[in-house]
Order: structure tokens, then C-alpha cells, then sequence
């Protein structure tokens, strides 16, 4: 069974295709896909990447995680944020079967664990702390989907709102989706550049505590693709083309023969380019 990891979609449904039919022609039914989040919002097939994904899921043939415009859509959904310039989740809102998508996305978990050849490994967004293992990585993202992916809807309503639930798991999913940068002060959101006195890189701090583990990622659309030992970060601007450098949709094929994976070079890449210009200022 051949894995691979795709990077954020963000509605760019033709390059996925691309990806998904390679896979079908290369590997037939032994492949699973892993998307690390961002599968919506900004692009212009939103709803055809969310059903190429969950019959997928369902058929247990890939694995999703909630991304930072997952959660966009959610507070959308609970009237927690307006809709933004840039935004295109709220056509899925509107549709008759706008709920179901919300409760399917509210189901997805925002880590996900496993082996890749002789490493263990998670998947996420964003952002680790660099002092968690994975062990504290799994228990954190676990109380986080004691919330968000609660039955009922007002919990995780309130979660997000901020009403209900530990402030430390609220904090942990705003890290775990939006993270770049940590300096003495914690974590934010914004590049090193635009930081605060001693801002670096997340990964950078991460990877200076050894960790045993590897980090798959996505969400760094300017960094573009990160390759260095342990990790390996998938946002290459595929719906920013036009906007910034060349959009591509980057899928990664660890060689799960390897004792390590994650291993230097690396060439177990197929990167698809963006279709035309999607993200306009």
C-alpha cells in the first residue's frame, strides 16, 4: 500500500484530479491519500474536492485533517465571522446539504498519527510545539476533538466561540492550524519577518529538540515546499498562483521500503501546476 500526501487544495479541484488519477493509474486500489487540511475556501471547486475526499474516506482509502479554512468555514456556520473578500465556503453553507458538510468537516481530526518505514510520524496542519512529543501532540489534539467534534453542534459552537471547554485546547488548535513562528513570547501566526524580537521558523525550533518522530505539514503557502529531516511541509500556492510565485499542488510518496522516510534526498515528489490565476487582491 502506497501512501501519499497532499498538500492544500483549497478548491483546486483540476489539479487534483491530475493527482488522484496518477495515483489510480500507478498504484490502482493500493494507494491511500493523506490530505493535511485546507481542502476548501479560496478556490473555485470547493464542493468537488470535498466529495472527491469523503467517498474516498469513506471507502477507506484516505485520510483528512481540519485545516485553518476548515475552521473558517465553521465559524462561518456559526455566525462567529463574516464572510471575507476572498472567501468561497459560504456556496457551500448555502447549499441544502450545507449542514452535512459542516458535520462531516467537524469530524475530522486535526492530527493524525501513524509509521512511515522505521519512523513514527503525525500529520497536521500547521504547527507543533517544539517541546511536545508526540505523545503530548496526540493527547492535545484528542481534547481538542472532544469539542469540535462533539455531537452535539452547540459544544463545539461554544468551543470555538470561546463560551465553553479549557482554554489551553482552544490555544492548542489555533497552534496546531495557524502556526509559523514562535519567539519568547509563545507562538503567532505571522512569518519570522513580521514577528517579534527572536522570531525563527516553527520547524526550526522544533527540529533543534531531536524529536524521534517526523512531521508532515501544510499551510506555509510563501515558505513553499519544505524538505529537511523529519519534515516535510506540502504547501506549494497552488489557488495563490497569480499572486505570488508559480502555484503548484504537491503530493509526497514516501518510500516506506526506507528505514527512514524522511531521509535527505528526498525526489518522491509529483507537483502539479496550478490550472491558471485563482487568488486575486
Amino acid at each position: 500500500m502506497q501512501r501519499i500526501f497532499v498538500g492544500d487544495v483549497q478548491g483546486c479541484a483540476d489539479e487534483l484530479d491530475q493527482i488522484l488519477a496518477r495515483a489510480q493509474r500507478r498504484y490502482g486500489s493500493e494507494v491511500e491519500i493523506w490530505f493535511v487540511g485546507d481542502l476548501v475556501n479560496r478556490g473555485p471547486h470547493d464542493l468537488r474536492v470535498l466529495e472527491a475526499v469523503r467517498e474516498r474516506v469513506e471507502a477507506g482509502q484516505a485520510q483528512s485533517i481540519v485545516g485553518n479554512h476548515e475552521l473558517a468555514m465553521l465559524r462561518l456556520s456559526f455566525g462567529l465571522r463574516e464572510v471575507g473578500p476572498l472567501d468561497t465556503v459560504h456556496r457551500l453553507l448555502a447549499r441544502p446539504d450545507g449542514a452535512e458538510w459542516v458535520a462531516w468537516i467537524r469530524s475530522r481530526p486535526v492530527v493524525l498519527t501513524g509509521q512511515l518505514g522505521g519512523r513514527p510520524f503525525a500529520m497536521l496542519h500547521g504547527a507543533s510545539a517544539p517541546d511536545w512529543s508526540l505523545a503530548e501532540l496526540s493527547r492535545r489534539a484528542a481534547a481538542i476533538s472532544e469539542w469540535l467534534g462533539a455531537t452535539e453542534e452547540s459544544r463545539a459552537h461554544r468551543f470555538l466561540a470561546g463560551e465553553a471547554g479549557p482554554d489551553e485546547a482552544r490555544d492548542d488548535l489555533a497552534r496546531i492550524t495557524t502556526c509559523r513562528s514562535v519567539d519568547e513570547a509563545g507562538w503567532s501566526p505571522r512569518v519570522p519577518e513580521e514577528g517579534g524580537r527572536g522570531a525563527r521558523p516553527w520547524h526550526e525550533a522544533w527540529a533543534a529538540r531531536g524529536h524521534s518522530h517526523g512531521l508532515v505539514y501544510g499551510h506555509w503557502a510563501m515558505q513553499g515546499l519544505h524538505l529537511a529531516p523529519s519534515l516535510r511541509g506540502l504547501d506549494t500556492a497552488c489557488v495563490h498562483h497569480g499572486h505570488c510565485e508559480q502555484g503548484l499542488l504537491t503530493a509526497w510518496l514516501p518510500d516506506e521500503s526506507a528505514a527512514d522516510p524522511f531521509a535527505l534526498p528526498d525526489e518522491g515528489f509529483w507537483q502539479v501546476p496550478a490550472a491558471r490565476r485563482y487568488y486575486r487582491i
